[in-house]
């Protein structure tokens, strides 16, 4: 058995109401002991003075493309983009091709991710046949075959007695329904936020309400049927406030959002074009601010990257013709810890929480802890580490990222799985 004692690092565990400079004794796959001064026979002794040491970051929002897209991303290459951003769980969503809307591919999902996978993957099922909205899937059968989660992620739900029925059965088996909120009507033909920006660049543009119509849509229903609603990506103000309402009303309600959601505007649409190019589309300084708020006062629950690769090819078709997405997974961390933690807009213990778990408790998965008897998953963060992102040295395949060329502070130096280093940039390990 592989013993590993992390020394002298600031080991911050929100879960267990843990931040103190101490040692982390690992013994196999497992964590055995926290404390100081430790003193036990090691394999390995990893010096993490001047480094958080937290649990192993929890990403319930990413797309790994694998079936069908392989030429943006694989569950091979996403992994090691997740470990390389100090991720040891993702949970992956079913818009691929076949879609992910069986057990035989939540089966497939995991098979690929033990023999390729450098994380722990979680699927996520499709509500309707082929996210087409019209067939439902067999959702039972996705949950007992190891969905986490059910999802048309990419899509609406426009039928709203599916999504009751869906819901219901949430509130029977107990998983959350994850909702992608875009009153689709109203955004066909539409390429980024509708404002000052689209009109200055004539692009056609969607109101912030086609998100909203969708977000107050479904919270009535959760409301109705006592099921889990997970809003995926809230990015306006007005979002913000429905989810604040409805948490004010006891509906059983959690949502995340984006580092890009938080860091950048509209704006960046005329500086990067279809780089920036997003569904939902970045909005406002003032959505920007609201989203922040809404972190730090606990109305948005988790940070989650909605990692999604495109080749260049694709995004160099130009506004119109480019899919919407970007990827996030390596530039996670550094952006919360520069534009949120560093700035005084959240504390850093509330940030590694809606990282770790908050997202894994939504899940209703046993990660994002580093309780003695629970799996070793573990990042290292330097939190003066100043880098500039280069997307050309990224683990994953695409290369679509509005950051490329920012230089940020605060970067994870280790990932490990399990008790085993899945990545590492430290040079002082003995």
């Amino acid at each position: 058995m592989k013993r590993t004692l992390i020394k002298n690092g600031r080991v911050l565990d929100p879960k267990n109401s843990i931040d103190k400079i101490c040692d982390l004794y690992i013994e196999g796959k497992n964590i055995s002991q926290i404390g100081k001064n430790l003193n036990f026979s090691a394999d390995q002794i990893i010096e993490a003075k001047d480094l958080i040491v937290t649990p192993g970051l929890v990403d319930m929002h990413v797309h790994l493309r694998e079936p069908g897209f392989e030429y943006k991303e694989t569950i091979e290459t996403g992994t090691k983009s997740a470990v390389a951003g100090g991720f040891t769980t993702v949970a992956c969503m079913a818009n691929t091709k076949p879609t992910i809307d069986s057990p035989d591919l939540v089966n497939f999902i995991h098979l690929q991710a033990k023999e390729q996978g450098s994380t722990n993957v979680l699927p996520i099922g499709a509500i309707t046949k082929g996210l087409e909205g019209k067939l439902i899937s067999d959702w039972k059968s996705l949950i007992e075959a190891g969905a986490v989660a059910l999802s048309d992620d990419g899509k609406t739900v426009m039928d709203s007695s599916i999504m009751w029925n869906v819901m219901a059965l949430s509130a029977e088996m107990g998983f959350p329904v994850i909702d992608h909120c875009e009153e689709h009507n109203l955004t066909k033909g539409t390429v980024m936020n509708l404002g000052k920006i689209s009109l200055e660049l004539g692009f056609p543009g969607q109101s912030n309400a086609a998100e909203e119509i969708i977000i107050a849509r479904d919270l009535l229903l959760a409301e109705q049927t006592g099921g889990h609603i997970h809003i995926a990506h809230v990015s306006t103000e007005g979002g913000v406030a429905l989810i604040r309402w409805a948490k004010q009303r006891g509906i059983r309600v959690t949502a995340e959002s984006c580092p890009h959601h938080f860091t950048i505007t509209d704006a960046e649409v005329a500086n990067h074009g279809a780089k920036a190019k997003v569904h939902p589309p970045l909005r406002t300084q003032k959505d920007v601010e609201a989203i922040i708020y809404g972190l730090s006062e606990g109305t948005i629950d988790a940070i989650a990257t909605d990692h999604a690769p495109h080749a260049t090819f694709e995004k160099d078709r130009g506004m119109h013709e480019a899919p919407a997405g970007i990827i996030g997974l390596e530039t996670s961390v550094p952006l919360v810890l520069t534009k949120l933690v560093n700035t005084g807009k959240l504390e850093l213990n509330d940030a590694i929480a809606k990282m770790t778990h908050i997202p894994s408790e939504i899940l209703g998965i046993d990660r994002g802890t580093l309780s003695v008897n629970t799996a070793a998953d573990v990042t290292l963060i330097d939190p003066k580490k100043l880098q500039i992102v280069d997307s050309a040295k990224f683990e994953s395949k695409s290369r679509n990222t509005p950051f490329d060329g920012w230089e940020l502070k605060g970067w994870p130096v280790m990932t490990m799985r399990e008790g085993e280093i899945m990545m590492s940039k430290i040079e002082n390990n003995k």
